[in-house]
């Protein structure tokens, strides 16, 4: 069997029309031959009936006390009503299709109630249905134990179920189906000019999703990532081929001229609140004694710099009067800039690149953007700026590296060129 995996989110199933498109991508998949398993996030944003964040509304108005495996038991029911609608609808078209909830597709998570991870799937008894020419649909989000207790996979948990059901059927690709078309070479709210990426690593857009970008949640990347699995991120309200996900080869041929491109995208993450803290006279430990502190209390630290004088770094804005009120109890004089932002240049051809940082020192720097405090790593170089210049850094950074001309000057489609081989020509094909 040819498997495919189509996710739809919340936001693709919210009316009555968009479940139609959704309905549109499954009939065209099925024309193609495919093998089919749906996936499903509940229904529509925080307000709609169904959706998860409205279920956790109705906790917070009741008491908002109920203890996590019960909160487990709730949140799932969403995705339980998204998939029977679902099946209703494809039923009334003629198209036999089976709902197996994450437990009864054999989706064996950890026990950390709201929060779980994904153990093993077996997939023997979806393949039984497949077999039989059902549809599958899948509740996403969720799973559950080996002894039968329901779980759920935190946010973005029906990406990761997608794509860990991809891994364990050895589809042929994963579709996250979603409002927008692709991923785009910065937030189009914030750049006008932003372009969809026919192409990216599946580096680059983890790297992309843990720094603001929302299309895909990172997990769910990294388990396509392990096996291989190629994603194609798509609207659900269009049929262009979206942004396709995958390593710098697949199937031996190489799937596009990467290496020709720098910088794929920049991304931005606001509300931070950098902290600096001076080691004391003769003091040598004090990194240790800071992050020690601060894993203690359960607050997450970000952008690290360390030098013998003492340490900075950043914690989300609503973390930052905790973090100071530890750091003075144990006798520093911690030092807080709030409304901080996080811009990132992400892009796989950045490592061993000389002149980088100098042009987004330059980008800055013509827009008086003073940068506050910076880090790299082998494919992404990060600057801490004031919120409030956030909009300003990543503007000017799309513009210094041409991010605008990305599916045009640069040439960097995934999809077949005139030089191609055949055998290349042939790769291209299977995901269009």
């Amino acid at each position: 069997m040819r498997i495919l995996i189509q996710k739809f989110g919340g936001s693709s199933l919210a009316t009555p029309e968009c479940r139609l498109r959704a309905i549109h991508h499954i009939e065209k998949a099925l024309g193609e031959g495919y093998a089919l398993v749906v996936v499903v996030s509940a229904m529509g944003r925080k307000g709609d009936p169904y959706a998860t964040d409205t279920l956790l509304g109705l906790i917070r108005e009741n008491g908002d006390q109920l203890p996590p495996r019960e909160t487990d038991l709730l949140l799932h029911t969403g995705e339980i009503i998204s998939a029977a609608v679902m099946c209703s609808m494809l039923h009334a078209r003629g198209i036999h299709a089976t709902i197996l909830t994450g437990g009864q597709a054999n989706i064996i998570t950890s026990a950390e109630h709201t929060n779980a991870y994904i153990h093993t799937i077996d997939p023997h008894r979806i393949r039984q249905e497949l077999k039989r020419g059902h549809v599958v649909i899948v509740p996403g989000f969720q799973g559950r134990t080996a002894d039968w207790e329901i779980t759920t996979l935190g946010r973005g948990g029906s990406d990761t179920t997608a794509t860990a059901l991809g891994a364990a059927l050895g589809a042929e690709l994963v579709d996250i189906y979603t409002d927008v078309n692709g991923i785009m070479t910065a937030d189009p709210r914030i750049v006008e000019e932003a372009q969809p990426l026919t192409f990216v690593t599946y580096s680059e857009i983890c790297n992309m999703a843990h720094l603001g970008a929302k299309v895909i949640h990172p997990r769910a990347v990294e388990i396509a990532m392990q096996a291989n699995v190629p994603i194609r991120v798509r609207s659900t309200f269009s049929d262009d081929r979206g942004t396709l996900v995958t390593s710098l080869y697949q199937g031996g041929t190489a799937l596009g001229p990467i290496h020709d491109r720098l910088v794929i995208g920049i991304a931005n993450v606001a509300n931070l609140t950098q902290i600096k803290v001076y080691a004391r006279q003769g003091q040598y430990d004090t990194q240790l004694q800071v992050f020690k502190a601060m894993a203690r209390h359960g607050i997450s630290v970000d952008f690290i710099n360390v030098n013998p004088r003492g340490v900075a770094y950043t914690v989300h804005d609503r973390m930052a009067e905790r973090a100071a009120g530890i750091l003075t109890e144990m006798g520093y004089e911690p030092h807080l800039l709030r409304e901080c932002a996080k811009v990132s240049v992400i892009g796989a051809g950045i490592a061993g690149v000389p002149g980088v940082m100098a042009q987004i020192v330059e980008a800055l720097t013509s827009e008086d953007v003073p940068i506050l405090q910076s880090a790299d790593s082998h494919t992404t170089i990060w600057v801490l700026v004031r919120q409030s210049d956030m909009v300003k850094a990543v503007r000017a950074l799309h513009r210094q590296f041409e991010l605008h001309k990305s599916n045009t000057d640069h040439a960097l489609s995934a999809f077949p060129r005139a030089s191609d081989s055949a055998e290349q020509t042939a790769s291209y094909d299977r995901f269009r």
